[in-house]
Formats: structure tokens, C-alpha cells, sequence
């Protein structure tokens, strides 16, 4: 696997390697090993897969701590532009985000460590979308933040009026109204 840095830190692509041959093409899609030498020993403890259609915008989401998560995600089917957006109070990147477009031809994935808001925009007219999470989902302790703030500049590659959100992803606060539960240089993990 390769290993493609971001103006983030810690935040990373991983572009595998991908043997085709006549019969069609195989990856490993996760190798422990590779990921703790390469990325950052995370035990991932929970995979979740979501089928959506063109104009679903889901996030931008986050756990607060002690059930904040790290996501490890990827497209099988369609493609997406996924987002992660710092929410560590006092990062040089505060505020900051990287997007990349996932999809079920580059084989890519991305590396959303705890710290940060996530979300993902589907590009096509279906999308598979699986993710894995080194922390249980905890209703409990779910955050987000606005999808469309205006301070975090994101273009979703969707027209406004064809975006899709659920109920709870139309009422969520502006970062600045954030009282972020992350905080820089502490340990999250």
C-alpha cells in the first residue's frame, strides 16, 4: 500500500496495490500490520456499511471523548467526495479540511483519525460506502457540525439544491458555535 500525506497531519490516503490480471483484480484491503507500520496503531473494533443515492450528504459528524472514533473508509460501489474537517481547539489546522474523491475504480481509502468531523457527499447514482471504527458507536456522545458553513469553505461537488440530508444533519451548529471537546496536542487515544 501507499501512503499519500495531507496538508493535515494524520490525516492520510492509503492507495493500494492492485494486482489485475484477465480473470479481473485483488487488493488486501486492511492489513494490521501494514496499518500500525505505516498509518497508526489503531484497533478497529466496528465495520459499517451505508447504501445511498446521488445528492445524500451525510456529517459532518464526530463522537465525543471517551467514545471519539478513528474511521477507516472506502467506496465498493459509486463514488463520493469525503471529507475531514480538524475540530482540535487550538490546531494549526483548525477549521481546515481535506476532501478526496473515494470510488470504486481508484480503490482508495482515508484515514480520519479522532479529532476531526466527517462526512461524505455521493457523487453517483448509488453508493456502498463502508467504513471501520476503532470505538462503538455510542448514541450518546454523537457531535457534528454544519455540513454548509460558510467559514469551512467545502464545495460538496453538489448543487444546493439537490443535496440530501437527513432530519438531524439539517440543525447542527456552526463550527465558531462549537465547543469543540477536542483539544490540541492531548492525546486521543
Amino acid at each position: 500500500m501507499e501512503i499519500i500525506k495531507t496538508e493535515i497531519e494524520g490525516v492520510v490516503i492509503i492507495e493500494p496495490r492492485i494486482f489485475k490480471d484477465a480473470r479481473g483484480y485483488f487488493f488486501e484491503s486492511f492489513s494490521e500490520r501494514d496499518f500500525f507500520s505505516l498509518v497508526k496503531e489503531v484497533h478497529f473494533v466496528q465495520d459499517n456499511e451505508s447504501r445511498s443515492s446521488y445528492g445524500v450528504l451525510r456529517g459532518l459528524h464526530f463522537q465525543k471523548p471517551p467514545f471519539s472514533q478513528s474511521k477507516l473508509v472506502r467506496v465498493i460501489r459509486g463514488a463520493v467526495l469525503d471529507v475531514a474537517v480538524d475540530i482540535r481547539k487550538g490546531s494549526p489546522t483548525y477549521g481546515k479540511h481535506v476532501a478526496v474523491e473515494l470510488t470504486e475504480d481508484n480503490h482508495r481509502q482515508f484515514f480520519i483519525p479522532r479529532g476531526f468531523a466527517h462526512g461524505f457527499s455521493v457523487l453517483t447514482d448509488e453508493v456502498i460506502f463502508q467504513y471501520k471504527c476503532d470505538s462503538f458507536y455510542a448514541p450518546q456522545s454523537e457531535g457534528a457540525i454544519a455540513w454548509d458553513d460558510p467559514d469551512l469553505g467545502i464545495d460538496w461537488r453538489i448543487p444546493a439544491d439537490k443535496v440530501l440530508l437527513s432530519e438531524k444533519d439539517r440543525r447542527h451548529p456552526r463550527l465558531k458555535d462549537l465547543d469543540s471537546p477536542f483539544v490540541y496536542g492531548e492525546n486521543l487515544y
